[in-house]
């Protein structure tokens, strides 16, 4: 949406951006990802053309309420779909957001989840209202998009606020392309003004999320990983997992070369509310099972419209393995015994998630006979996790 043209350093190739990157090239904007290192996109200036067929995002969750909220800004006919499971996956909020803003958006099957229809005539700005907060891709949505409508913003959001460092990260980056936001503290009110996203060079930070599966290892072998380019302070809310790591008998270090943790002898159980961080609460499940004593993660009633549901899929599998856990509408509880030795192998289910692989994966490090399915489903956000992850063993 920038003028002129963008340098991404250190970008991640998978599944996901590749979707992204497809949709962008369908709205004319070109994008050059021939160079794994540095990407290259010529930004449009908040231009964007009607493609001639569907825009298809897989089960992409983030791109499809991104890119619904783009596709408003051009004009003409965007019809939005995805995979079996995007179509259970509610847009219901932003979709009410976008029509306080004049754009005419449909779900085609009346569920409020896509495949979407919008008829697109650009955004008429001015007050709107997000109907609810927990989704911050929602909000992330309205807000990259903003500065394009035909009249200042504002936005208002109703109920609680979760994944708010996603919100922050959100408007860190708008600032670094040229536009502030006023904002509220609490975050469920913003001011955005008239601009354009200036073109630059941006250095992207190294995935807190995938990293959280190596220092989950170390956490539960007694062994040490280092994890380069997660910077501290980060702008992801996922690297707060290192806290409650720490709290659990890990020992952190920085140092020049990254972020080193070092397992313990033994794990303790703690409560935790994981509300901001919820793509990492099923590593930290994982490592619960391990630990001495009962773990409680709270406020997590959100992981049950990511890729699959994952409070219940976490519960099923960690049951598999012989753990004792507990399933609530918005929390899970681990009952961690005699630091794990009591589990036992299984084969994993994944529901086709990347981060239900990942996760058991790291149980697989302590028990023998953890089979898991589909592996190749990690290739959503980390083509090259099992390549990685073997060198563990090194």
């Amino acid at each position: 949406m920038a003028e002129g043209s963008s340098q991404l350093l250190g970008p991640l190739a998978s599944e996901d951006t590749h979707f992204t990157m497809n949709a962008l090239r369908a709205m004319g904007i070109a994008c050059d990802d021939r160079d794994p290192n540095r990407w290259q996109v010529e930004g449009s200036g908040g231009r964007v053309l009607a493609p001639e067929g569907d825009i298809f995002l897989g089960n992409n969750g983030t791109a499809t309420r991104f890119l619904t909220s783009v596709a408003a800004l051009g004009q003409g006919r965007f019809h939005i779909t995805g995979s079996e499971r995007m179509a259970e996956r509610p847009i219901l909020p932003l979709m009410e957001a976008l029509r306080g803003w004049q754009v005419s958006i449909d779900s085609d099957a009346g569920t409020g989840c896509p495949p979407l229809t919008i008829m697109a005539k650009g955004l008429a700005g001015g007050r709107t209202v997000l109907p609810e907060g927990k989704s911050s891709q929602y909000l992330s949505s309205l807000l990259l998009v903003a500065p394009y409508a035909n009249a200042p913003a504002e936005l208002e959001v109703l109920g609680e606020i979760l994944s708010k460092p996603y919100v922050e990260m959100t408007l860190a980056v708008m600032a670094d392309f040229g536009v502030r936001v006023e904002a509220a503290p609490t975050l469920n009110f913003f001011r955005i003004p008239r601009g354009s996203y200036q073109g630059r060079t941006y250095a992207i930070e190294g995935d807190a999320s995938g990293a959280s599966y190596f220092w989950a290892a170390a956490a539960v072998t007694g062994g040490r990983v280092t994890v380069a380019n997660v910077p501290v302070p980060s702008l992801q809310g996922d690297a707060k997992l290192l806290p409650y790591l720490a709290r659990m008998g890990c020992r952190i270090e920085q140092t020049e070369a990254g972020i080193t943790l070092i397992g313990p002898d033994r794990l303790e159980g703690i409560e935790v509310d994981m509300g901001d961080m919820p793509d990492v609460a099923p590593t930290l499940a994982v490592v619960a099972a391990f630990a001495e004593g009962t773990t409680i993660i709270n406020n997590i009633a959100h992981l049950r419209i990511k890729e699959c549901d994952r409070l219940s899929a976490v519960v099923n599998e960690l049951r598999k393995l012989g753990a004792e856990v507990e399933e609530e509408p918005a929390r899970m509880i681990i009952h961690g015994k005699q630091g794990g030795r009591t589990l036992h192998g299984a084969s994993i289910a994944t529901y086709n998630d990347h981060r239900m692989a990942m996760s058991f994966a790291v149980a697989g490090l302590r028990i023998p006979g953890v089979y898991i399915g589909n592996p190749q489903c990690v290739v959503k956000s980390f083509p090259d996790f099992w390549e990685r992850f073997a060198r563990l063993a090194e």
